[in-house]
């Protein structure tokens, strides 16, 4: 049980991680055109992030998202040596593209590590290459139809607030921020924990088939039947995560991409707020990253488009298809070390 034990941990220090890594998606925006200061903002981030958990338990109903990632790799190929090695990966990834201020995707991180490790220890063979493919094509759509909706929702409010005085409608619109950025927080919440929920829960299913006189608190057969211990652990750790910010992402999201209005934030906010509910509805693991940038890309090409910094975006784009497959080589080589440190302790 000890090695199950260290993996729930090890999970949670990446919904942590994925937190703070992420915390600039909610916030960028909010902070950027001056509505709240960093502290308040993250504040305010994080405890929409723990609502999503009450949204997601008893108004939705289910944690789709999160079946969706345990299905990644088939349940006879995995193993707790896999789930490690991904969860290892996972974390050094995010670590490092925090310390480079690269908003790459914590989800696909998480999916890419725990499909590599499973590549290295049963072959091509054991991942569900109908999943992951539907997954990673939403690398692409995810961004475009935040894109799409932010253009068009930013088209909408300013042919809406044209006869208003700039004044009141900037004061306006600042305090709409205040609610835009709580919805796209909620997304955020219901995506990105359930990944690590959909982790935990193919750990535990694992473990429950080789062990014995297992604990009434770790019983689990199917994932649609996950404790409600699992889910209010992932939901509470990634909002701790996300008070404790993400200065650095902030930066190139909230300045780097284009410079934004309070009405440019809120339009932007909303548009991947919606856009992470649709693919909540989907069960799709989509990047909050990834639809943020796409709507704030798209707020800031209705201006003109020589508004968007296209150079910043290429690179965050090459950061994005890259993270897949680079995750996955990493958690390749760390499974094959977690193999030679378990065989010598005689623990596989």
């Amino acid at each position: 049980m000890t090695f199950l034990l260290v993996i729930i941990f090890l999970a949670l220090v990446f919904d942590f991680i994925n937190g703070f890594h992420d915390a600039a998606n909610a916030i960028a925006t909010i902070v950027s055109t001056k509505v709240l200061t960093p502290f308040k903002a993250v504040v305010w981030a994080a405890s929409f992030n723990f609502l999503a958990f009450f949204i997601a338990k008893y108004i939705i109903g289910e944690f789709g998202i999160a079946n969706t990632v345990s299905k990644t790799v088939f349940a006879e190929y995995v193993t707790l040596p896999v789930i490690l090695s991904g969860l290892i990966a996972a974390i050094i990834w995010n670590l490092l593209t925090w310390r480079l201020g690269i908003p790459s995707s914590s989800s696909h991180t998480l999916i890419g590590g725990f499909a590599g490790a499973a590549i290295a220890a049963s072959g091509i063979n054991a991942i569900h290459l109908g999943v992951i493919g539907f997954i990673a094509m939403f690398i692409i759509l995810a961004p475009l139809i935040g894109f799409f909706v932010g253009l068009m929702m930013s088209a909408l409010v300013i042919r809406i607030a044209m006869n208003a005085r700039p004044h009141a409608a900037d004061k306006w619109f600042r305090r709409t921020q205040l609610a835009s950025s709580a919805l796209l927080s909620i997304g955020h919440g219901l995506n990105d924990s359930q990944k690590v929920m959909g982790i935990i829960a193919a750990a535990i299913i694992s473990y429950n088939v080789t062990a014995v006189d297992v604990p009434e608190w770790l019983h689990l057969t199917d994932i649609k039947d996950v404790k409600d211990w699992t889910a209010f652990a992932c939901f509470f750790a990634i909002a701790l995560g996300t008070m404790a910010g993400g200065w650095r992402i902030m930066k190139t999201m909230g300045r780097g991409i284009t410079k934004i209005t309070s009405l440019e934030g809120c339009c932007a906010e909303t548009s991947a707020a919606i856009t992470l509910f649709i693919t909540e509805i989907l069960k799709v693991p989509v990047s909050t990253t990834h639809v943020i940038t796409g709507s704030i890309i798209g707020v800031g090409a209705l201006k003109r488009l020589s508004a968007v910094r296209w150079g910043v975006t290429r690179s965050l784009l090459w950061a994005w298809i890259l993270t897949i497959p680079v995750s996955a080589l990493l958690s390749m080589s760390i499974y094959m070390v977690v193999k030679f440190v378990l065989s010598i302790f005689n623990l596989i």
